[in-house]
């Protein structure tokens, strides 16, 4: 193999092997029927399919495409069966996840039980989080995010403790 077969073969391979990931905060209005468009950047990713679940520490929501929410599911264990805080957690975050497709207009359905945890009406916000979409109510995330940066804006040490 020439060096220049070699390099356009090598580059090809990194190509498709790269993964975008989720960034960015978008805005959105849900329908009537729980649907909401999915930001253009982030179709790709999902048109293989997506999970919806609880997100951990806020009252929102995680979307993951089918290889992210694989790759959680290796993380969160599976055993000792006779831990309860395992069995706990698995119960939990297991229960709250709904398989769902992106529809051919890009929207995907957003469960009646998952919007109630959530609070979304019908102003929501999606934010690309590297692995992950995270869909809020506007107005929970506008705290949240208000709250965030001015504790990060105004406390030099936040940043440093976490090795900046």
């Amino acid at each position: 193999m020439k060096i220049k077969e070699f390099s356009l073969n090598f580059n090809l391979k990194l190509l498709t092997n790269f993964k975008e990931m989720f960034i960015g905060e978008y805005h959105r209005t849900k329908d009537n029927k729980g649907r909401v468009f999915i930001p253009s950047k982030f179709r790709e990713e999902l048109i293989g399919g997506a999970v919806i679940s609880k997100g951990f520490d806020e009252r929102c929501l995680f979307l993951f495409s089918k290889e992210g929410w694989n790759n959680l599911r290796s993380k969160i264990p599976a055993g000792p069966i006779a831990k309860k805080n395992t069995l706990a957690l698995a119960r939990w975050f297991y229960a709250s996840a709904n398989d769902e497709a992106i529809d051919p207009q890009g929207r995907v359905k957003i469960p009646q039980n998952l919007s109630e945890y959530a609070n979304l009406d019908k102003d929501i916000v999606m934010v690309g989080v590297s692995d992950r979409v995270e869909i809020w109510s506007k107005k929970a995330w506008s705290s949240y995010y208000d709250e965030t940066d001015n504790k990060f804006m105004s406390d030099d040490n936040t940043l440093e403790e976490l090795g900046f």
